[in-house]
């Protein structure tokens, strides 16, 4: 048989000293062509997988932050988008995030958990961890923690007993290395977790604390915000009040409608009453938004001694601020819950010297309790009301005595320039008599040591 030869002429030589034919050699080579295509074609799927990941890792990024940044406060919408891309991308089926208070964990956003979990969860409530649990190992370690299995572990967890969950991952949410939550996220079989999943997931728990930082802060700029706004507020009532005591010395029937007026409207309340009290009985001397029926049956009540049990009556035997949270529960309502629809409401004492001179009365048609600021608000209301109605006395004595010595400085006057002329002095006298007590008849009389004129 001749020998078979290149194309050069030499010949092919095959294992053993053979000499290869050419038909042999180009299947060689389509072998080594196809499985050089089938390890780019492998390649090229791994690239396109990760580059799909990433995609999704960006693109579930620029949402949370979007949120962070958009939903200032809205924390339960943070944590269910975070918990939602957290379980989606890492091919889990179900995640819980609990938030950590220091003693207790509870849930703050659930993502595709199973109804009998979501019912075991609800029934516990916030709990301490029980030792060994992955809890616990979180709150002793503050690392993540990894099960292949939770059904072997020698604590399992709720959701392994109610939700089915085998390979899990924990993830703690840190602040200044202080626990404040935890993320987990399940697998219904035991597939592991990978380490860029571990690492995703400790991405989006680093997100979580942003969110409560930036809520934080946020809710501590609102009340800072409100607490500037109140005092402003508190300011202004406080001005408006003392520039009508200073326009208006001596009449408290303004005084008392703008003090009024001003605590019902900054505590945010529906009506409200001032009364004046003399350690006995009340009468009502200023209102202020009362629904019509009240204000009638307050028209026609004048002075009135409270009933037994009733806000006014605790008063009188405490002489401290009265607070009522459900006006209509009480054992004796009061007439404001009967005519008024009054629910929560506060009684606050104007006291003189320990005596009970008065009381503000203010009143919501709905349950929702005064706050201990706003009691202090109208405790001050009710001190300048005292002080209102001490300058009136003091006002009132003042102008008795100016006036009784402008009228003695009248007679005398009269007195000096006329003497030994009774009938001028006498009118003088009896004149500034009828003025100074208000009379508009009056008469002066001699006495002859036996009788009075006829007729008197």
């Amino acid at each position: 048989m001749p020998r078979r030869s290149s194309r050069d002429g030499e010949p092919v030589k095959t294992r053993g000293g053979k000499a290869a034919t050419p038909k042999r050699r180009d299947a060689s080579k389509r072998v080594r062509e196809s499985s050089s295509a089938a390890a780019s074609e492998v390649e090229i799927a791994r690239v396109t997988r990760e580059r799909d990941e990433a995609l999704l890792r960006e693109t579930a990024n620029s949402e949370i932050l979007r949120l962070i940044s958009t939903s200032p406060g809205d924390l339960d919408l943070v944590f269910r988008t975070i918990l939602e891309h957290a379980t989606r991308i890492c091919n889990a089926n179900f995640g819980t995030l609990f938030r950590f208070d220091g003693e207790n964990f509870y849930a703050a956003a659930q993502f595709n958990t199973p109804v009998a979990l979501l019912e075991a969860q609800r029934r516990r409530g916030p709990f301490k961890p029980p030792p060994d649990s992955p809890f616990d190992h979180v709150m002793r370690t503050k690392r993540a923690i990894h099960s292949a299995d939770n059904a072997a572990e020698a604590v399992p967890g709720l959701a392994t007993k109610f939700g089915g969950a085998r390979s899990h991952l924990s993830v703690p949410m840190l602040k200044d290395d202080a626990l404040i939550g935890v993320i987990l996220i399940y697998h219904q079989e035991v597939r592991p977790f990978t380490d860029k999943q571990i690492e995703l997931v400790k991405n989006f728990a680093a997100q979580a604390v942003i969110a409560i930082e930036n809520t934080r802060l946020l809710n501590e700029l609102r009340q800072r915000t409100d607490d500037l706004s109140e005092a402003l507020d508190q300011q202004t009532a406080t001005s408006e009040v003392l520039k009508v005591i200073s326009s208006s010395p001596g009449e408290l029937e303004p005084v008392f409608q703008a003090m009024l007026g001003n605590a019902v409207r900054i505590c945010d309340a529906r009506f409200g009453i001032l009364f004046r009290c003399d350690n006995k009985n009340f009468e009502a001397v200023a209102l202020f938004g009362l629904p019509p029926a009240y204000a009638g049956f307050y028209r026609q009540r004048g002075s009135f001694q409270p009933p037994a049990g009733t806000p006014l009556d605790r008063l009188l035997g405490t002489k401290d601020v009265v607070r009522i949270v459900d006006d209509s529960t009480e054992p004796v309502p009061s007439t404001a819950a009967k005519f008024g629809g009054a629910r929560s409401l506060i009684v606050v004492p104007m006291l003189k010297e320990n005596s009970l001179i008065g009381a503000i009365s203010i009143f919501r048609q709905e349950v929702r309790p005064f706050t201990d600021k706003q009691i202090e608000l109208v405790t001050n209301f009710a001190a300048q009301a005292v002080i209102a109605i001490e300058n009136t006395r003091l006002l009132n004595e003042l102008r008795e005595s100016l006036q009784q010595q402008t009228a003695t400085a009248d007679v005398l006057r009269i007195i000096s320039s006329s003497p030994g002329e009774l009938h001028p002095v006498f009118e003088a006298m009896l004149n500034n008599a009828l003025h100074i007590c208000g009379a508009s008849i009056g008469s002066l009389l001699r006495f002859d040591g036996n009788a009075l004129p006829a007729g008197t």
